[in-house]
């Protein structure tokens, strides 16, 4: 049963004074959209009449088929505690169906709830725990972002020498206000990096509260004069920011990962969905890292995860298992970043584990060393190979996977395609900065 009915909606409203609600919604490639109504609407949005033009969306319909509309996940209803106490804001995150009253089948939620739905089928449900990052810079005078930090701190460094300390402790209490459970905050490695981590949750919910905490961080950081950025690597020479995600399988016994009498306290299950990740890690990349940016973070020397591997014990692989075991054993995938579309990135991953489940993939040997450590040569005789290098190579794989175009779709699927080679080709055609410092006065 849901948290929420539409009166329970319709009274909240009346009740806190709410003057305004936010409908929203994400395109592709993961940019939050929004339509906002007044009040006088909102029966009218409950009743999921609210319509809008999809072609105007980035990966969204044709133009003969631009019809769309919302319909509000009731549960979702939350007022925003940041915007003026009379008249107030809320929002509704919305599916978005086409006006025959099917879904929409290049709405990323939808295409996260159609993999959820095989992972029910199959008798599980898909809990995720993502351990989010980002940066606080300083803006210019006319207000836009710079990379100069706020801050000289290091990895759990407070006050003062954490400058950002304050604007993290008003974003928690914000998150918390609008039904965040803050299990952990800090200072990250790198100069004016942070983290927040918020409480587990399905899937779909996890995908929901990632696209909701990047917006209460970046509006919390503007009321502070700072911009938060979740780019991968803003800055040469540091630590960049990733988005570990924490995965666990329940079924009606209940954490499907764990068995105690067996090695680790894995489950052949656990094993079998390790191995499945591993095995399409690589045609995965482009949606769990899917800018130009998050390439420059996938590199040896700054603790991202680059090569494919697992361990139990070992913060060098691309897969680690936490210590916890029993209802905490979980699965932890160090490669994505917060430039990522969650509702995407979970619903390929998710798709990866189950395979390797039906399947009985086996995942290679585990690696209990420092990968760090070793030579290249040493490397590839334990046959451990690298992820892509760049989103080029990053779409390329990906192209070579068919079951990510089975989980996105052909039109998501091409679409994605089409327009990350674009990008690609946009950054590799620009002279940069180091080009002209390099070359220009050599030649």
């Amino acid at each position: 049963m849901g948290k929420y009915t539409k009166s329970d909606i319709i009274r909240l409203v009346e009740e806190n004074d709410v003057r305004f609600i936010r409908l929203q919604f994400t395109d592709v490639f993961g940019q939050l959209k929004n339509m906002a109504i007044t009040k006088s609407q909102l029966k009218k949005a409950l009743d999921n009449q609210c319509m809008f033009d999809g072609s105007s969306i980035d990966g969204f319909a044709k133009i003969e088929q631009s019809d769309m509309y919302l319909y509000p996940d009731l549960d979702t209803f939350v007022i925003f505690p940041w915007r003026p106490q009379q008249g107030k804001v809320a929002r509704l995150i919305c599916d978005v169906y086409n006006s025959d009253g099917t879904p929409f089948e290049c709405d990323p939620r939808y295409i996260l709830k159609r993999t959820l739905r095989e992972a029910a089928e199959m008798g599980y449900t898909f809990n995720v725990g993502p351990e989010c990052e980002f940066f606080l810079f300083h803006t210019d005078d006319e207000g836009r972002p710079t990379v100069k930090t706020n801050d000289e701190g290091g990895y759990f460094d407070l006050a003062p020498i954490d400058g950002g300390e304050n604007c993290r402790r008003d974003i928690i209490q914000t998150l918390e206000e609008m039904g965040f459970e803050i299990e952990a905050s800090h200072h990250e490695v790198a100069p004016g990096q942070h983290e927040i981590d918020f409480r587990y949750d399905d899937a779909l919910r996890t995908a929901d509260n990632i696209i909701t905490f990047k917006l209460v961080v970046k509006t919390i950081a503007q009321r502070h004069g700072l911009h938060a950025t979740f780019m991968p690597k803003p800055i040469f020479g540091i630590n960049g920011s990733g988005m570990h995600t924490n995965m666990s399988l329940m079924n009606d016994k209940g954490n499907a990962f764990y068995d105690e009498s067996a090695d680790n306290g894995l489950s052949e299950l656990a094993y079998s969905f390790i191995g499945g990740v591993l095995e399409h890690i690589k045609g995965l990349t482009a949606v769990t890292n899917p800018t130009v940016n998050s390439y420059k973070r996938l590199v040896p020397g700054y603790e991202a995860p680059c090569y494919i591997s697992w361990s139990a014990s070992n913060r060098s692989t691309l897969i680690r298992i936490p210590a916890a075991r029993g209802a905490g054993t979980r699965v932890e995938l160090r490669c994505p970043d917060p430039t990522c579309n969650p509702y995407l990135a979970l619903a390929v991953i998710l798709k990866a584990g189950l395979e390797g489940i039906r399947e009985q993939i086996a995942p290679p040997e585990s690696v209990n060393i420092s990968i760090f450590s070793l030579t290249e040569n040493q490397r590839l005789s334990m046959g451990i190979e690298s992820l892509p290098g760049t989103l080029e190579a990053a779409v390329a794989a990906m192209e070579r996977d068919s079951l990510v175009r089975e989980t996105l779709g052909n039109e998501v699927f091409d679409r994605y395609v089409k327009v990350k080679k674009s990008e690609w080709d946009e950054y590799r055609t620009q002279v940069t900065r180091w080009e002209m410092d390099k070359y220009l006065g050599k030649y």
